[in-house]
């Protein structure tokens, strides 16, 4: 449990003078939702690699130095420094160097790297398919061919130190159920977690996270709740919109009134969590069938915010019944009519959905050659 590792103090760095590019690609939580809408309709199970110390592989391109650690100097040569080869837990181009590394090692070992999603990679070997996808230090994996994912955990060992985790039951602080046909995603741990931190336990449930007609609004003469336990609890319940997106409206509703927060704010967020205790099992249900046909469907309200008569835009995007990715927000600009409205929601679904269809066709053409997506 007590881990001890030297931890340099990345905030005395200076931009374009220590580094200049520091991003890392991380996956997103739809292309794991994605990844495990195919890993059910081609029928394999997806396992789960963890790298300790990932940053220590990291190779620094940039000229680094570090002072000694207290407790740790060299009393014959105290004034010296530290010149960094490889990163450090606190450097800014940390996880940057450590994607650098395993990419190439990736890459050097006969997979392909996906083009628009570059933290997903692919590896055919005849009729059978490797993925592989990675989110830092954490790695699923999955083939149609169980000797290709043995093959796949020696050639990380040959390089890196690894724990394997055996069949994906925790990623992300999500959580998966793997049965023979299907996958279950849920967070039934992080509600009990969210639910004790803000002592709601004891609460009575609710069977609705919100009223139809909640009118919710400013609410100027309400009185004010502490703002930092507000935010924190719109927190925790947008990380929970991952798995749940029957409180998807309810938290952005919610969400708007972060600047100035009121009792009857207070109380609608807590409405959530109620309904949260009656039902904290819920989740997303990938089950083996033979369709993968992409499904969108959006909607839209008129003038349903009260502080500046905007318009609400909801979607969400299907593969076969598997449902992959939603969005809850509100328009940019104030409709003058419900058509508008209307026609502003299926134009901001057009463009979610020809981005997340680009990945999907991309990805279907390269592991399906003789095959076509409708």
């Amino acid at each position: 449990m007590n881990k001890a590792r030297l931890v340099v103090q990345g905030f005395y760095q200076q931009e374009s003078l220590d580094y200049t590019k520091v991003y890392a690609l991380v996956a997103r939580i739809e292309a794991i939702r994605l990844f495990l809408a195919y890993a059910t309709y081609v029928g394999f199970k997806v396992y789960q690699l963890d790298v300790k110390s990932a940053f220590l592989y990291g190779k620094v391109h940039e000229e680094v130095y570090v002072t000694q650690p207290p407790g740790f100097e060299d009393p014959h040569n105290i004034n010296k420094v530290y010149k960094l080869d490889k990163a450090l837990y606190g450097l800014h181009q940390a996880p940057r160097a450590w994607y650098e590394t395993l990419s190439k090692h990736l890459l050097s070992n006969g997979f392909d790297r996906e083009q628009i999603d570059s933290t997903l990679f692919i590896r055919k070997a005849g009729g059978d398919i490797l993925l592989v996808q990675v989110y830092v230090d954490d790695i699923i994996f999955g083939s149609t061919n169980k000797g290709m994912c043995r093959e796949f955990e020696q050639v990380m060992k040959s390089k890196f130190e690894m724990s394997n985790m055996g069949e994906l039951s925790f990623f992300l602080g999500l959580q998966f159920s793997q049965r023979e046909d299907d996958i279950y995603l849920h967070q039934t741990k992080y509600v009990k977690d969210i639910l004790s931190k803000y002592k709601m336990n004891d609460s009575s449930t609710y069977g609705t996270p919100i009223p139809v007609n909640h009118g919710l609004h400013r609410d100027k003469d309400g009185k004010d709740v502490d703002s930092r336990l507000y935010h924190g609890m719109i927190g925790s319940l947008m990380y929970l919109t991952a798995s749940r997106p029957d409180i998807m409206f309810a938290v952005c509703l919610c969400s708007w009134f972060q600047s100035q927060p009121k009792e009857s704010h207070m109380i609608a967020v807590k409405r959530i969590f109620r309904y949260l205790k009656g039902k904290p099992q819920l989740g997303l249900w990938y089950s083996k069938q033979q369709s993968f046909d992409f499904k969108a469907y959006t909607d839209s309200d008129y003038g349903g915010c009260n502080l500046d008569r905007k318009s609400t835009s909801g979607g969400c995007q299907f593969l076969g019944d598997r449902l992959v990715s939603w969005q809850c927000k509100k328009q940019s600009t104030v409709s003058v009519s419900s058509c508008e409205a209307e026609y502003n929601a299926a134009a901001s679904s057009c463009s979610q959905i020809t981005r997340f269809l680009s990945q999907v066709e991309r990805l279907w053409l390269k592991l399906h050659w003789n095959s076509s997506i409708h």
